[in-house]
């Protein structure tokens, strides 16, 4: 089991406790942090995100090894050199992918999710991609390369650095002095997170401030500027699967739909919400024209649909970390199905979050999977037998039942 599997058996309870802990402090000092629906979005996507992670899927155009083993002019020593210039490299490429990702077109569906919360609180920080599948990074750590840091000070350093960017998704925690000027704090991520003019394309650093600072990125918060938070063409969906290739889906479009040959190649690496003029007339896409005029998405769902999507997301927890106890024992194929089974279910109660008709479609299909690979395994569930069986099969029972329950009963409210 690798590093980062074994991380998140100690992370992930960290996380649903600090959040907890930031809605109760909310209530207290009677800030609101937290939607139930956005809630939900961000939890299912920050499974969907580290289940795609765990199946591997994913290219490297160049690898960091590929550089290391050609590049090496010198062996760093000792090892707390060789972790501070590691640190230091991951971070200012951090800045750059980050910088990359807001600014490209083609690069933006890579981050969307991320931004796509109205909301800005600890769960929004869990909002990660599953589109991000092409990685070339490494091309900006050939300084580390070129000092011989080893592949495996990164593999650890890699998710440490990502899980510190957890704490600073927060409204309730104000400017902090002078830390200011040295690393990232919720008050420099509540500008890079707001769609205010002001503060657009901002605070791309994520441990250190130094970047911004030095390639002139840098907007401190204003008090007399209230954040906004989302995105400027609002996703308008609490299903973090849609969310994911939104982007990549209005590019195809507007591709396809422009006459000029030039604007179909061009359109890919043009900044972020560039579109061809032609398109743009004809198609028009709503953009937030004023922040301060923001509506925010939702769907009018009843305490107790709260509570049934809340309970289906706690069973894509359970599948999710039982997947990781297995992951390493079984194939690569299998690994596919049962990562595929657990993003199926969080885009068939995301989507009956939506008030989509197609989710009963989809929860059909995900339980004749789930009996289907019960039937294909002998009675069994990847290992599990005896009760752990029949649980599922009386949950698979429960899932299609409610849901047609929820679904009809919709239906006569709108009616």
């Amino acid at each position: 089991m690798s590093f980062f599997i074994q991380s998140l058996f100690i992370v992930i309870p960290i996380f649903f406790v600090l959040i907890i802990v930031e809605e109760v402090a909310s209530r207290m000092i009677g800030i609101q942090v937290n939607r139930s629906a956005d809630l939900i979005s961000s939890l299912s996507s920050g499974i969907s995100n580290i289940t795609k992670d765990a199946m591997k899927l994913s290219i490297v155009i160049i690898s960091y090894s590929w550089f290391l083993e050609r590049l090496m002019i010198y062996k760093l020593e000792p090892v707390w050199a060789a972790v501070l210039v590691a640190i230091i490299v991951q971070d200012f490429t951090g800045y750059w992918l980050h910088r990359l990702n807001h600014r490209v077109n083609i690069f933006w569906n890579r981050h969307i999710i991320h931004h796509s919360s109205e909301e800005f609180n600890l769960s929004c920080a869990l909002r990660q991609s599953i589109s991000e599948t092409v990685h070339f990074g490494a091309i900006l750590m050939i300084p580390a390369a070129l000092l011989g840091i080893p592949a495996k000070i990164f593999s650890i350093i890699g998710p440490i650095h990502l899980f510190m960017q957890f704490w600073y998704h927060t409204k309730l925690i104000n400017k902090l002095g002078w830390l200011e000027h040295i690393i990232i704090t919720p008050s420099h991520h509540r500008v890079h997170h707001a769609i205010n003019p002001e503060y657009l394309d901002k605070n791309y650093g994520q441990i250190f401030v130094i970047w911004d600072k030095i390639f002139g990125s840098f907007q401190p918060e204003l008090e007399t500027v209230k954040p906004v938070y989302g995105t400027l063409r609002p996703v308008r969906t609490w299903n973090p699967v849609i969310i994911n290739y939104k982007h990549l889906w209005q590019l195809l479009q507007d591709a396809y739909r422009t006459k000029k040959i030039w604007d179909k190649i061009r359109i890919w690496f043009m900044p972020t919400g560039w579109r061809p003029e032609d398109v743009e007339k004809q198609y028009p896409v709503y953009t937030v024209a004023d922040p301060y005029e923001q509506k925010k998405y939702k769907t009018n769902d009843s305490f107790s649909f709260i509570i049934w999507s809340f309970f289906q997301l706690n069973i894509s927890v359970i599948l999710m970390f039982h997947f990781f106890t297995i992951i390493h024992l079984q194939s690569m194929t299998l690994n596919y199905i049962y990562g595929g089974l657990i993003i199926l279910h969080i885009f068939s109660f995301t989507s009956a979050l939506d008030k989509k008709k197609y989710s009963i479609g989809i929860e059909l299909s995900k339980i004749f999977i789930i009996l289907g690979l019960i039937y294909q395994q002998g009675f069994l569930w990847f290992g599990l037998e005896g009760t752990y069986v029949y649980l599922l099969i009386v949950y698979s029972i429960l899932s299609i039942t409610i849901a047609f329950y929820f679904y009809n009963r919709s239906k006569l409210q709108i009616a």
